[in-house]
């Protein structure tokens, strides 16, 4: 295990031959970059291959056994491992800097192969990274390109359509020049990007380089193809020919856009290269879509994908005037169609090209070349620490079950079998791996959660910006209060104002007195025999039409949101998808409930069932406007109670709306109330009021623990006959902790994500980041940069990531925050709002490093855009901070030790524990969602056991028996 050739020879095979050393062999060289010691590496190989030891050879199982993480033999072990995992790297990374690069090139030229070269490196995550990108590119084309344009003629490789082509060709990916590529904001990505690869092409064009654009995602593949278009026809670079762009063959929309290049091309009257590609990211395409509810933008079997690039293959072959042909596969199969078909049209050898990778197959390559192919290399270029990642794609691409490479070299598959029409193959082909389904929930095999609208289709785009003009139109209304199903005027309002433009009013709604609460209640108890009688089934029937007509109004929901509460795009679209999720989970929940449950035996019959409590009086936040208000009113209506909805005031409008969809689908009146109000005064009365047996809530610990203890009080005072019941759930001050072996592109991601998506206002927000020494410099370093180049802006905006707070009391608590903030610790990170500060209530992300552990920033649940960042030394210390709160809501940690992950679970003190992702977006019935301490009473909403909360449990016994006869199951007599 200590020798380079075994290293090489063996981890192929190993993969090869069993699955789980493959998966923990690859997640290993995936961590190896942050392991910056031979502990860490030696220990890290016990904890990837201590569970798949006895799929190892016998030396493996050797070495893992005598190397201890601090033993001499350990740290031989670790720099074998480190020595023999770079040395592999470096087979598929042509070099680390332009002089390594260069020889590599010139190593190809001599084998009359050509070569176009991909700088590596980390995800680019700001946009200080997306400038360093755009330099290390500019900088590689001036430092080649003079010395390679000195370089002979080779005619196979250099000329093409009776014309030289550049000696140096770069491809590069849109999203390393823009940090904020997003299809949501097109214009946006079109001007930040389409800028950069200007400067690209403007260099390219001075030192007679290609640029070729390559494919990443598809959900910036239209994007990508936009930005591509756009520039190239620009009149500056309408005439330009030395650039292409990639299509990925299995990718069911690619003829499409195949067939819209044409067209684009010819129009434009310049030909472009077309690279095509079968593609590298199935396994992410496929469970994205399956995990989020999206169509599989991807064929699901390979020989549809091998087709389909056959197919193309031709189309772009014949329409070679206005698509330059590149050929990029390792499978024979395909290029071999591709030479065929060049063959039968009489097409020439120097009007196409063949492409494959850097370190792999070169003996078919030199084969295609001595034939008197133009071949093209791929040539990754860059650290070889930072490309293992790159270096796990190729590995997981070599060692796949439908690989090319493997069924020729490691299976020794007939070359019959090989070059089989992949047609024919339809029968014989196995089935696509499979990556699980999704989990249905307990209470019914059909629910799934409600697809988020996809932004990166226009359709999509559209009907949101359709939906912001038309609720635009209809700002400033009137909403007066619902008792009984009729409209309650009354002389105060509450003036709900759009956070954005703080002048702008979205809608005047009534402001309930305690007399209104009290005839709300009434109401509601008059209403609640008869819906209680009504049965599970038709009260899931009305759930799911509220479902339905959610659905059908999502845009426009989701726009009253942006108006009202500063949503953002994809958060108001996430909170009317959750809003639906509440609706159809707790229909079939409840229907679950009354099904027939008790244990019968010989003369005696035994029911448990459930009742209604009562009247519940349901007080709603205003962060999550229609989700958390439908939530709690829908699970108290599917277990057969009647409710009163008292709303947030800064959201009242969107409850309104609410309440129109409980019309529109007949609720029965009295069932569901609508009662805004201000909750000193109408949020009291319905806590205090006798008839009130449940009060749901969710918002502050200061109001939470009052209710309880109003609610305590009341249910003490003798005047009732039960005791009131309280479900709350009241924030935390909620931590992510960073391991000195974490993925610090996806940590980065996941804490501004989680700290600054909706300006911090979750109650799952991420407001403490805990960071191991090892890596806490460089973290903060990139969570600034990162944090830094969110867009701060209108709602309404699709560019923007960080919105207005939700009011003028908000915004005082959060500067007030802040002031501490700079008292206590370091301010890092102070984002500048400009001339929106006198629009609207908007804070800038604000992030404090430096702060001490039991500070107020550290320990008071915030609910802004601002971020605490913590230093630990190990993670003892790290757990040690994350538990040292009064809360227990949400958290999680970014790592990379099957052992800490261990640990976490055990350890970290959350209702939500989040690995390797941010801690938001809990999804009905997959995260159930709350917490426990001073976060929460009661349970987790949408979970299998929330709508206990709304019922009471009851024992029916009746004896069977009569005067010595009981009826018997199946008896005959005889």
């Amino acid at each position: 295990m200590f020798e380079r050739r075994w290293w090489d020879d063996r981890i192929m095979a190993w993969a090869m031959q069993d699955e789980s050393v493959k998966v923990q062999m690859f997640r290993f060289i995936d961590v190896l970059p942050m392991l910056d010691t031979s502990a860490a590496v030696t220990g890290h190989l016990h904890q990837y291959f201590h569970d798949v030891r006895q799929h190892l050879p016998s030396a493996a199982r050797l070495g893992l056994a005598v190397a201890t993480p601090h033993s001499i033999a350990g740290r031989a072990l670790a720099i074998a491992a480190r020595r023999n995992a770079m040395g592999h790297a470096r087979r598929f990374i042509a070099g680390t800097n332009a002089n390594e690069v260069l020889a590599a090139a010139m190593r190809e030229r001599k084998l009359r192969r050509a070569f176009t070269l991909d700088v590596l490196g980390e995800a680019v995550i700001s946009e200080a990274e997306a400038e360093k990108y755009l330099e290390a590119y500019v900088n590689l084309i001036e430092d080649i390109a003079p010395v390679a344009n000195r370089w002979p003629e080779v005619p196979q490789i250099d000329r093409a359509f009776m014309d030289e082509l550049p000696r140096v060709n770069v491809s590069v990916k849109l999203s390393a020049l823009d940090s904020q590529f997003d299809p949501i904001d097109q214009q946006g990505s079109i001007r930040r990007a389409g800028a950069r690869l200007r400067t690209l092409l403007r260099t390219a064009e001075r030192h007679r380089a290609f640029i070729n654009v390559d494919m990443e995602s598809y959900r910036t593949k239209d994007l990508t193809l936009a930005v591509f278009k756009h520039v190239l026809a620009e009149e500056e670079f309408r005439q330009t020919r030395d650039v292409g762009i990639v299509i990925q063959c299995y990718l069911k929309d690619a003829a499409a856009d195949l067939a819209m290049l044409r067209g684009w091309a010819a129009e434009r009257g310049t030909p472009v290269w077309v690279r095509l590609v079968k593609g590298a990211y199935w396994d992410y395409e496929t469970v994205h879509a399956q995990a989020t509810g999206w169509p599989v933008p991807v064929f699901q079997n390979k020989w549809e994908t091998d087709v389909n690039f056959e197919a193309l293959t031709r189309y772009t072959l014949l329409n070679r005037e206005h698509l330059r042909p590149a050929l990029g596969s390792h499978n024979l199969r395909s290029l071999a169609h591709g030479m065929a078909v060049a063959k039968e049209l009489e097409i020439s050898k120097e009007e196409f090209e063949l492409q494959m990778l850097y370190g792999m197959a070169d003996a078919e390559k030199q084969a295609l070349v001595d034939l008197g192919y133009r071949m093209r290399i791929y040539m990754p270029y860059g650290e070889l620490i930072p490309g293992m990642a790159y270096l796990v794609r190729r590995l997981l691409e070599n060692t796949s079950n439908d690989s090319f490479l493997r069924a020729s070299f490691s299976e020794q598959v007939s070359v019959e079998k090989l070059m089989m029409n992949p047609r024919e193959r339809r029968n014989a082909a196995p089935a696509p791996p499979s990556h699980g389904t999704v989990t249905m929930s307990k209470f019914s095999p059909s629910y799934q959660n409600e697809p988020p609208a996809d932004f990166s289709r226009e359709e999509n785009r559209e009907a949101m910006r359709e939906a912001l003009e038309q609720v635009e139109q209809q700002l400033g209304g009137e909403y007066p209060l619902v008792i009984g199903g009729e409209d309650v005027t009354t002389p105060e309002r509450i003036t709900s104002i759009c956070p954005c433009h703080k002048e702008r009013v979205v809608g005047q709604c009534g402001s309930a007195s305690v007399e209104q609460a009290d005839a709300a209640v009434q109401v509601a108890a008059a209403a609640l025999p008869e819906w209680w009688a009504a049965g599970a089934e038709k009260r899931a029937e009305y759930l799911r039409a509220a479902a339905e007509v959610m659905r059908r109004r999502r845009f426009e929901l989701a726009a009253w949101e942006v108006y009202e509460c500063a949503k953002e795009w994809r958060e108001a679209d996430g909170d009317v998808c959750e809003a639906i999720d509440f609706c159809e989970y707790y229909a079939a929940g409840a229907i679950e409930l009354e099904g027939p449950q008790g244990v019968d035996v010989p003369g005696e019959e035994n029911r448990f069932e459930f009742a209604p409590r009562g009247v519940t009086a349901v007080i709603a936040p205003w962060n999550f406007p229609l989700a958390i208000l439908t939530g709690m009113t829908t699970a108290a209506l599917a277990t057969g109670n009647t409710v009163v909805m008292k709303p947030a005031e800064q959201s009242s409008v969107v409850a309104a709306k609410l309440m129109e969809i409980f019309r529109e689908i007949e609720l029965p009146p009295g069932v569901a109330n609508y009662l805004p109000g201000q909750g000193e005064t109408v949020g009291a009365a319905l806590v205090e009021h006798p008839r009130v047996a449940t009060i749901a809530f969710t918002g502050s610990r200061a109001v939470g623990l009052a209710i309880n203890a109003k609610a305590a009080e009341v249910s003490a005072s003798g005047k009732l006959k039960f005791v009131k019941h309280v479900i709350a759930e009241m924030g935390g001050k909620n931590a992510i902790i960073v391991d000195d072996d974490a993925d610090l592109d996806e940590a980065v991601l996941g804490v501004v994500k989680s700290a600054f998506g909706y300006q911090g206002q979750k109650c799952s927000a991420c407001s403490r980041a805990i960071v191991l020494d090892a890596v806490y410099n460089t973290f903060v370093e990139r969570l600034i940069e990162a944090t830094r180049s969110l867009k701060v802006g209108p709602a309404e905006d699709p560019a923007s990531s960080v919105s207005a707070v939700i009011d003028q009391e908000s915004f005082d608590r959060i500067r007030n925050y802040i002031k501490i903030g700079r008292e206590t610790g370091t301010e890092a990170l102070s984002v500048d709002v400009g001339e929106l500060a006198g629009e609207g209530f908007y804070i800038g992300p604000h992030i404090f490093t430096e702060i001490p552990a039991d500070g107020r920033l550290a320990q008071e649940e915030i609910f802004g855009p601002v971020l605490g960042v913590l230093r630990a030394g190990d993670l003892d210390e790290a757990i040690r901070i994350f538990n040292d709160t009064d809360y227990a809501l949400t958290g999680g940690i970014f790592s990379r030790s099957p052992e800490n992950f261990e640990r976490a679970r055990r350890e970290l003190l959350v209702g939500n524990l989040y690995l390797n992702r941010g801690i938001t977006g809990a999804l009905v019935g997959r995260q159930p969602f709350g917490g426990f301490r001073l976060s929460g009473i009661g349970t987790k909403a949408g979970g299998p056991d929330y709508l206990l909360q709304f019922v009471v449990p009851r024992t029916i016994t009746e004896n069977t028996m009569r005067r010595g006869f009981a009826p018997t199951a199946g008896a005959d007599g005889d």
